[in-house]
Protein backbone atom coordinates (compact mmCIF):
# COMPACT_ATOMS: atom_id res chain seq x y z
CA UNK A 1 0.00 0.00 0.00
CA UNK A 2 2.72 2.46 0.84
CA UNK A 3 6.28 2.90 -0.82
CA UNK A 4 8.76 3.08 1.73
CA UNK A 5 12.53 4.45 1.23
CA UNK A 6 13.89 1.18 0.94
CA UNK A 7 17.30 0.46 -0.88
CA UNK A 8 16.84 -1.98 -4.17
CA UNK A 9 19.13 -3.84 -1.59
CA UNK A 10 16.40 -4.16 1.26
CA UNK A 11 13.68 -4.85 -1.67
CA UNK A 12 15.49 -7.51 -2.93
CA UNK A 13 16.57 -9.10 0.58
CA UNK A 14 12.29 -8.60 1.85
CA UNK A 15 11.48 -10.85 -1.83
CA UNK A 16 13.20 -13.25 -1.50
CA UNK A 17 12.20 -13.11 2.52
CA UNK A 18 8.96 -13.39 1.11
CA UNK A 19 9.13 -16.01 -1.25
CA UNK A 20 10.63 -18.09 2.10
CA UNK A 21 8.12 -17.84 3.78
CA UNK A 22 5.16 -18.23 1.58
CA UNK A 23 6.77 -21.18 -0.30
CA UNK A 24 8.32 -22.77 2.84
CA UNK A 25 7.33 -21.38 6.09
CA UNK A 26 3.64 -20.95 6.14
CA UNK A 27 3.56 -24.38 4.14
CA UNK A 28 5.22 -26.50 7.23
CA UNK A 29 3.42 -23.89 9.88
CA UNK A 30 -0.50 -24.67 8.73
CA UNK A 31 0.86 -28.61 9.20
CA UNK A 32 1.79 -27.92 13.09
CA UNK A 33 -1.33 -28.04 15.33
CA UNK A 34 -1.56 -24.06 17.00
CA UNK A 35 0.26 -24.01 20.43
CA UNK A 36 1.91 -26.53 19.92
CA UNK A 37 6.36 -27.28 19.98
CA UNK A 38 8.16 -27.63 16.86
CA UNK A 39 10.66 -30.04 17.14
CA UNK A 40 14.50 -29.71 16.33
CA UNK A 41 14.13 -31.15 12.81
CA UNK A 42 11.58 -29.04 11.33
CA UNK A 43 13.81 -25.96 12.91
CA UNK A 44 16.61 -26.99 10.92
CA UNK A 45 14.67 -27.60 8.12
CA UNK A 46 13.45 -24.59 8.00
CA UNK A 47 17.27 -23.00 8.51
CA UNK A 48 18.31 -24.77 5.45
CA UNK A 49 15.14 -23.59 3.28
CA UNK A 50 16.41 -20.01 4.39
CA UNK A 51 19.92 -20.51 3.39
CA UNK A 52 18.64 -21.99 0.13
CA UNK A 53 16.96 -18.28 -0.37
CA UNK A 54 19.27 -16.67 0.83
CA UNK A 55 18.25 -14.85 3.97
CA UNK A 56 19.44 -16.37 6.69
CA UNK A 57 21.29 -14.56 9.42
CA UNK A 58 20.96 -11.62 7.33
CA UNK A 59 22.15 -8.87 10.03
CA UNK A 60 25.11 -10.36 11.15
CA UNK A 61 28.42 -10.43 9.24
CA UNK A 62 29.98 -12.64 6.97
CA UNK A 63 32.92 -13.54 8.38
CA UNK A 64 30.62 -15.08 11.56
CA UNK A 65 28.08 -16.76 9.37
CA UNK A 66 25.81 -14.02 8.40
CA UNK A 67 25.18 -11.80 5.22
CA UNK A 68 26.36 -8.62 6.30
CA UNK A 69 23.52 -6.48 5.54
CA UNK A 70 23.61 -2.86 6.85
CA UNK A 71 20.78 -2.15 9.71
CA UNK A 72 18.48 -0.08 8.02
CA UNK A 73 18.66 -2.69 5.03
CA UNK A 74 17.33 -5.60 6.86
CA UNK A 75 14.38 -4.21 8.06
CA UNK A 76 11.78 -5.86 5.34
CA UNK A 77 13.60 -9.42 5.94
CA UNK A 78 12.63 -8.67 9.38
CA UNK A 79 8.79 -7.98 8.60
CA UNK A 80 8.44 -10.67 7.00
CA UNK A 81 10.07 -13.70 8.95
CA UNK A 82 7.08 -11.71 11.60
CA UNK A 83 4.25 -13.39 9.80
CA UNK A 84 4.82 -16.72 10.80
CA UNK A 85 6.06 -17.52 14.43
CA UNK A 86 8.15 -19.81 12.48
CA UNK A 87 9.65 -17.25 10.47
CA UNK A 88 12.66 -15.34 13.09
CA UNK A 89 13.78 -18.70 14.23
CA UNK A 90 14.24 -19.74 10.33
CA UNK A 91 15.97 -16.85 9.58
CA UNK A 92 18.02 -17.02 12.15
CA UNK A 93 16.62 -13.49 13.48
CA UNK A 94 14.46 -14.65 16.85
CA UNK A 95 14.99 -13.50 20.23
CA UNK A 96 16.73 -13.19 22.14
CA UNK A 97 19.25 -14.73 19.96
CA UNK A 98 19.20 -12.07 17.38
CA UNK A 99 20.00 -9.42 19.93
CA UNK A 100 22.96 -11.41 21.78
CA UNK A 101 24.87 -11.96 18.62
CA UNK A 102 24.59 -8.05 18.18
CA UNK A 103 26.51 -7.62 21.58
CA UNK A 104 28.51 -10.17 20.69
CA UNK A 105 29.39 -9.30 17.36
CA UNK A 106 30.05 -5.72 18.62
CA UNK A 107 31.64 -6.09 21.74
CA UNK A 108 33.09 -9.32 22.00
CA UNK A 109 37.00 -10.08 21.68
CA UNK A 110 38.35 -12.42 18.82
CA UNK A 111 38.00 -15.38 20.80
CA UNK A 112 34.63 -14.66 21.98
CA UNK A 113 32.97 -14.38 18.71
CA UNK A 114 34.88 -17.91 17.76
CA UNK A 115 33.62 -19.56 20.41
CA UNK A 116 29.87 -17.68 21.15
CA UNK A 117 29.06 -15.72 18.15
CA UNK A 118 29.87 -17.84 15.23
CA UNK A 119 28.01 -21.35 16.97
CA UNK A 120 24.75 -19.28 17.65
CA UNK A 121 24.81 -17.63 14.24
CA UNK A 122 25.17 -21.22 13.07
CA UNK A 123 22.09 -22.38 15.33
CA UNK A 124 24.28 -24.81 16.89
CA UNK A 125 24.26 -23.33 20.40
CA UNK A 126 21.07 -21.09 21.87
CA UNK A 127 21.56 -18.09 24.40
CA UNK A 128 19.39 -16.32 27.34
CA UNK A 129 19.93 -12.60 28.00
CA UNK A 130 20.06 -12.51 32.38
CA UNK A 131 19.21 -8.81 33.25
CA UNK A 132 15.74 -8.64 35.13
CA UNK A 133 15.69 -9.85 38.88
CA UNK A 134 12.43 -10.50 41.20
CA UNK A 135 10.47 -8.09 43.27
CA UNK A 136 12.89 -5.21 44.57
CA UNK A 137 15.41 -5.77 42.05
CA UNK A 138 16.15 -4.46 38.26
CA UNK A 139 13.26 -4.56 35.87
CA UNK A 140 11.09 -1.41 34.73
CA UNK A 141 14.18 0.58 36.87
CA UNK A 142 17.59 -1.41 36.26
CA UNK A 143 19.32 0.82 37.93
CA UNK A 144 18.09 -1.57 41.21
CA UNK A 145 20.15 -4.48 40.09
CA UNK A 146 21.34 -6.58 43.02
CA UNK A 147 23.42 -8.95 40.95
CA UNK A 148 27.16 -8.64 41.56
CA UNK A 149 30.39 -9.89 40.33
CA UNK A 150 33.78 -9.83 42.08
CA UNK A 151 37.04 -9.99 40.85
CA UNK A 152 39.20 -12.96 42.37
CA UNK A 153 42.65 -13.57 40.88
CA UNK A 154 42.00 -14.21 37.18
CA UNK A 155 38.27 -15.04 37.76
CA UNK A 156 34.82 -13.15 38.06
CA UNK A 157 32.61 -14.84 41.05
CA UNK A 158 29.09 -13.91 39.93
CA UNK A 159 25.89 -13.49 43.16
CA UNK A 160 22.40 -12.91 42.05
CA UNK A 161 18.57 -13.98 41.27
CA UNK A 162 17.62 -13.21 38.10
CA UNK A 163 14.48 -14.47 36.08
CA UNK A 164 12.76 -13.54 32.97
CA UNK A 165 15.85 -14.40 31.24
CA UNK A 166 14.02 -15.79 27.87
CA UNK A 167 14.89 -19.24 26.47
CA UNK A 168 16.26 -19.56 29.78
CA UNK A 169 15.62 -22.89 30.15
CA UNK A 170 17.00 -24.12 26.66
CA UNK A 171 20.75 -21.12 26.91
CA UNK A 172 23.83 -22.19 26.12
CA UNK A 173 25.12 -19.36 27.35
CA UNK A 174 23.88 -16.66 29.49
CA UNK A 175 24.86 -12.93 28.80
CA UNK A 176 24.58 -11.68 32.22
CA UNK A 177 24.29 -8.41 33.92
CA UNK A 178 25.66 -8.11 37.00
CA UNK A 179 27.22 -5.06 39.28
CA UNK A 180 31.28 -4.68 39.46
CA UNK A 181 31.52 -1.49 41.16
CA UNK A 182 29.38 -1.16 44.42
CA UNK A 183 30.48 2.03 44.84
CA UNK A 184 29.74 3.39 41.57
CA UNK A 185 26.58 4.86 40.14
CA UNK A 186 24.81 1.68 38.07
CA UNK A 187 25.58 3.44 34.80
CA UNK A 188 29.25 3.33 35.58
CA UNK A 189 29.11 0.03 37.76
CA UNK A 190 28.16 -3.11 35.91
CA UNK A 191 29.23 -5.17 33.58
CA UNK A 192 28.15 -7.71 31.41
CA UNK A 193 29.87 -11.43 31.66
CA UNK A 194 29.48 -14.51 28.91
CA UNK A 195 28.42 -17.29 31.45
CA UNK A 196 27.61 -20.68 30.59
CA UNK A 197 24.85 -22.44 31.65
CA UNK A 198 26.68 -25.19 32.74
CA UNK A 199 28.79 -23.73 35.02
CA UNK A 200 29.02 -24.64 38.49
CA UNK A 201 26.59 -22.40 40.43
CA UNK A 202 24.50 -21.66 38.08
CA UNK A 203 20.77 -23.01 38.78
CA UNK A 204 18.05 -22.76 36.42
CA UNK A 205 15.07 -22.90 38.93
CA UNK A 206 11.62 -23.45 36.83
CA UNK A 207 10.61 -21.92 33.50
CA UNK A 208 8.10 -18.89 34.36
CA UNK A 209 4.39 -19.91 33.64
CA UNK A 210 3.28 -16.96 31.48
CA UNK A 211 0.92 -15.87 29.17
CA UNK A 212 2.00 -17.52 24.99
CA UNK A 213 3.90 -20.09 27.23
CA UNK A 214 2.25 -22.94 25.06
CA UNK A 215 2.79 -21.43 21.79
CA UNK A 216 5.74 -22.04 19.33
CA UNK A 217 7.73 -19.38 21.69
CA UNK A 218 10.52 -19.54 23.71
CA UNK A 219 9.84 -19.64 27.36
CA UNK A 220 11.49 -17.63 30.23
CA UNK A 221 13.33 -18.94 33.08
CA UNK A 222 14.33 -18.03 36.84
CA UNK A 223 18.06 -18.19 37.44
CA UNK A 224 20.04 -18.30 40.71
CA UNK A 225 24.06 -17.48 40.43
CA UNK A 226 25.80 -18.82 43.77
CA UNK A 227 29.26 -17.99 43.34
CA UNK A 228 29.68 -18.93 39.61
CA UNK A 229 33.50 -18.41 38.30
CA UNK A 230 34.17 -17.25 35.16
CA UNK A 231 37.73 -16.61 33.60
CA UNK A 232 38.30 -13.15 33.60
CA UNK A 233 38.29 -13.04 29.71
CA UNK A 234 34.64 -14.02 30.01
CA UNK A 235 33.80 -10.13 30.51
CA UNK A 236 32.46 -8.88 27.47
CA UNK A 237 33.14 -5.15 26.50
CA UNK A 238 34.61 -3.12 29.27
CA UNK A 239 34.31 -3.16 32.72
CA UNK A 240 31.81 -0.51 34.04
CA UNK A 241 30.19 -0.18 30.80
CA UNK A 242 27.34 -2.55 31.24
CA UNK A 243 24.99 -0.54 30.81
CA UNK A 244 26.01 1.12 27.49
CA UNK A 245 26.73 -2.35 26.24
CA UNK A 246 23.15 -3.38 26.77
CA UNK A 247 21.45 0.02 25.27
CA UNK A 248 23.77 -0.61 21.99
CA UNK A 249 21.69 -4.56 22.03
CA UNK A 250 18.57 -2.67 23.11
CA UNK A 251 18.13 -0.27 20.69
CA UNK A 252 18.34 -2.16 17.64
CA UNK A 253 16.78 -5.03 19.27
CA UNK A 254 13.12 -3.04 20.04
CA UNK A 255 13.00 -2.10 16.26
CA UNK A 256 13.38 -5.33 15.00
CA UNK A 257 11.14 -7.06 17.56
CA UNK A 258 8.85 -3.61 15.79
CA UNK A 259 9.53 -4.98 12.43
CA UNK A 260 8.58 -9.03 13.16
CA UNK A 261 5.26 -8.09 15.16
CA UNK A 262 4.33 -5.72 12.34
CA UNK A 263 4.48 -8.71 10.32
CA UNK A 264 2.63 -10.35 12.52
CA UNK A 265 -0.05 -8.10 12.59
CA UNK A 266 -0.58 -7.39 8.81
CA UNK A 267 -0.60 -11.44 8.18
CA UNK A 268 -3.48 -11.41 10.70
CA UNK A 269 -4.90 -8.65 8.55
CA UNK A 270 -4.51 -10.34 5.97
CA UNK A 271 -6.52 -13.86 7.35
CA UNK A 272 -9.35 -11.22 8.59
CA UNK A 273 -9.81 -9.99 4.94
CA UNK A 274 -9.88 -13.43 3.81
CA UNK A 275 -12.27 -14.61 6.42
CA UNK A 276 -14.72 -12.05 6.35
CA UNK A 277 -15.04 -11.50 2.60
CA UNK A 278 -16.49 -15.47 2.94
CA UNK A 279 -18.06 -15.08 5.91
CA UNK A 280 -21.82 -13.99 5.71
CA UNK A 281 -24.60 -13.19 8.17
CA UNK A 282 -27.29 -11.10 8.18
CA UNK A 283 -27.98 -10.72 4.32
CA UNK A 284 -24.75 -10.03 3.14
CA UNK A 285 -20.68 -10.90 3.94
CA UNK A 286 -18.79 -9.14 6.70
CA UNK A 287 -16.55 -7.18 4.13
CA UNK A 288 -19.03 -5.69 2.85
CA UNK A 289 -20.72 -3.74 6.24
CA UNK A 290 -18.95 -0.71 6.55
CA UNK A 291 -17.90 -1.10 10.61
CA UNK A 292 -15.97 -3.96 9.33
CA UNK A 293 -14.04 -2.04 6.37
CA UNK A 294 -13.20 1.06 8.11
CA UNK A 295 -12.02 -0.82 11.58
CA UNK A 296 -9.73 -2.76 9.17
CA UNK A 297 -8.63 0.51 7.00
CA UNK A 298 -8.07 1.98 10.84
CA UNK A 299 -5.42 -0.67 11.91
CA UNK A 300 -3.47 -0.52 8.66
CA UNK A 301 -3.13 2.91 8.57
CA UNK A 302 -1.51 2.51 11.88
CA UNK A 303 0.59 -0.46 11.18
CA UNK A 304 1.83 1.76 7.88
CA UNK A 305 2.96 4.49 10.47
CA UNK A 306 4.62 2.29 12.50
CA UNK A 307 6.50 0.78 9.64
CA UNK A 308 7.82 4.90 9.10
CA UNK A 309 8.65 5.28 12.54
CA UNK A 310 10.73 2.47 13.29
CA UNK A 311 12.41 3.01 9.29
CA UNK A 312 13.42 6.51 10.52
CA UNK A 313 14.91 5.61 13.87
CA UNK A 314 16.94 2.62 12.21
CA UNK A 315 17.83 5.72 10.06
CA UNK A 316 18.82 7.50 13.11
CA UNK A 317 20.90 4.64 14.37
CA UNK A 318 22.07 3.39 11.67
CA UNK A 319 23.65 7.31 11.03
CA UNK A 320 25.78 6.96 14.35
CA UNK A 321 23.06 8.05 16.67
CA UNK A 322 21.28 6.37 19.80
CA UNK A 323 18.22 7.47 19.09
CA UNK A 324 16.79 6.06 22.18
CA UNK A 325 13.64 8.72 21.82
CA UNK A 326 13.02 7.46 18.73
CA UNK A 327 13.27 3.71 19.59
CA UNK A 328 10.90 4.43 22.75
CA UNK A 329 8.07 6.34 20.50
CA UNK A 330 8.50 3.74 17.59
CA UNK A 331 8.52 0.81 20.09
CA UNK A 332 5.43 2.09 22.45
CA UNK A 333 3.27 2.77 18.72
CA UNK A 334 4.08 -0.27 17.32
CA UNK A 335 3.23 -2.12 20.16
CA UNK A 336 0.06 -0.57 20.72
CA UNK A 337 -0.99 -0.85 16.99
CA UNK A 338 0.37 -4.46 16.15
CA UNK A 339 -1.71 -5.20 19.45
CA UNK A 340 -4.83 -3.85 18.53
CA UNK A 341 -4.54 -4.89 14.79
CA UNK A 342 -4.83 -8.42 16.17
CA UNK A 343 -7.33 -7.68 18.54
CA UNK A 344 -9.02 -7.17 15.73
CA UNK A 345 -8.57 -9.81 13.76
CA UNK A 346 -9.87 -12.38 16.37
CA UNK A 347 -12.49 -10.17 16.88
CA UNK A 348 -13.63 -10.24 13.24
CA UNK A 349 -12.82 -14.00 12.97
CA UNK A 350 -15.01 -14.94 16.01
CA UNK A 351 -15.10 -18.65 17.33
CA UNK A 352 -12.42 -19.24 14.66
CA UNK A 353 -9.89 -16.06 15.52
CA UNK A 354 -10.18 -17.95 19.31
CA UNK A 355 -9.81 -21.33 17.78
CA UNK A 356 -5.83 -22.55 17.14
CA UNK A 357 -7.25 -23.68 13.54
CA UNK A 358 -5.73 -20.47 12.66
CA UNK A 359 -2.79 -18.80 14.00
CA UNK A 360 -4.55 -15.20 15.45
CA UNK A 361 -4.83 -17.15 18.77
CA UNK A 362 -1.06 -17.47 19.32
CA UNK A 363 -0.42 -14.18 17.84
CA UNK A 364 -2.50 -12.84 20.43
CA UNK A 365 -1.32 -14.06 23.21
CA UNK A 366 2.57 -13.25 21.95
CA UNK A 367 1.65 -9.58 21.02
CA UNK A 368 -0.09 -8.75 24.12
CA UNK A 369 3.24 -9.46 25.90
CA UNK A 370 5.04 -6.77 23.60
CA UNK A 371 3.89 -3.89 25.43
CA UNK A 372 5.98 -5.16 28.21
CA UNK A 373 9.33 -6.99 27.24
CA UNK A 374 12.09 -4.67 25.66
CA UNK A 375 10.45 -2.05 28.06
CA UNK A 376 7.36 -1.59 29.03
CA UNK A 377 5.05 1.32 27.70
CA UNK A 378 5.44 3.37 30.53
CA UNK A 379 9.14 3.29 30.94
CA UNK A 380 9.27 4.33 26.94
CA UNK A 381 6.74 7.36 27.48
CA UNK A 382 9.16 8.42 30.26
CA UNK A 383 12.37 8.76 28.38
CA UNK A 384 9.85 10.59 25.59
CA UNK A 385 8.49 13.19 27.94
CA UNK A 386 11.79 13.40 29.16
CA UNK A 387 13.20 14.65 25.95
CA UNK A 388 10.20 16.89 25.80
CA UNK A 389 10.64 18.86 28.69
CA UNK A 390 14.41 19.10 29.01
CA UNK A 391 14.92 22.42 26.61
CA UNK A 392 10.63 24.00 27.80
CA UNK A 393 9.85 27.59 25.96
CA UNK A 394 9.26 29.84 28.55
CA UNK A 395 8.64 32.56 26.01
CA UNK A 396 5.82 30.31 25.00
CA UNK A 397 4.24 31.92 28.37
CA UNK A 398 5.00 35.46 27.18
CA UNK A 399 1.40 36.63 25.98
CA UNK A 400 -0.16 34.97 29.30
CA UNK A 401 2.40 37.19 31.16
CA UNK A 402 1.70 40.01 29.57
CA UNK A 403 -1.70 39.97 29.84
CA UNK A 404 -1.27 39.58 34.02
CA UNK A 405 0.68 42.43 33.81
Amino acid sequence: MFSFDDSATAEELGERAERLMDEVVLPIERELSGGMGVSESTIDELREAAREYDVYAPQIAEEHGGMGYEFRDVLPAFEQAGRSILGPMAMRVDAPDEGNMHLLEMQGTELQKEEYLEPLVAGEIASGFSMTEPLQGAGSDPKMIRTTAEKDGDEWVIDGHKWWTTQGIEADILLVLARTDPDAHPYAGCSVFVVPADADGVEVVRDIPHLGGHSLGTGHAEIKYDHVRVPEEHLLGEEGEGFTHVQERLGPARLTHCMRFSGMAERALSITRAYISEREAFGSTLAEKQHARFEIAERETQIQAARAMVRAAAAAISSGREARTEVSASKVFAARATSQAIDTAVQFCGANGIGRDLPLADFYESVRTFRIVDGADEVHLRTIARDLFEDVDETELEPVLRYGE
